[in-house]
């Protein structure tokens, strides 16, 4: 693949035919108060668990959380913007959460082909986020993907 092919998907994303098993992208955040604060008001899910630290210190967590629909975002923002990128239609993805993710945590998710549905041009991709190594969140996902024009 030439260097101007290589930028043309990083931009425009990957077609169908593009796809390999194994393929995996990734993006990584650094959970503010302000994230947490604006995710809140977006999505309208003000449970004091992840607002008030009063309240979050007396839960098994010990003190406030991050919504762990902000870390199941990211997922989404690898598949927009990385693999398979520009696009790309969601279709379904289901979430285990595993650990909480706290204030000043580095999010890593992590998207990788897992099977290639040809008559369909769809993917299915594990997806996971991790913290220091340990997994916040895993699933899976299926996406409608844009066949090569």
């Amino acid at each position: 693949m030439s260097e101007h092919q290589r930028e043309f998907k990083e931009v425009y994303g990957y077609a169908f035919e593009d796809l390999q098993m194994g393929m995996s992208a990734s993006v990584s955040r650094t959970v503010s108060e302000a994230d947490i604060l604006m995710f809140a008001g977006v999505s309208g899910d003000t449970n004091p668990v992840h607002l008030d630290e009063e309240f979050a210190a007396s839960t098994m967590f010990g003190g406030r959380i991050a919504h762990g629909m902000l870390s199941a975002g990211l997922i989404s923002a690898v598949f927009g913007t990385r693999l398979p990128g520009p696009g790309c239609i969601y279709l379904s993805q289901n979430l285990k959460f595993k650990a909480p993710v706290k204030v000043g945590d580095t999010v890593v998710a992590r998207v990788t082909v897992k099977e290639l549905k040809t008559e369909k041009r769809r993917a299915v991709f594990s997806t996971v986020c991790t913290v220091r190594g340990t997994t916040v969140l895993d699933g899976e996902a299926e996406l409608l993907i844009p066949a090569r024009d």
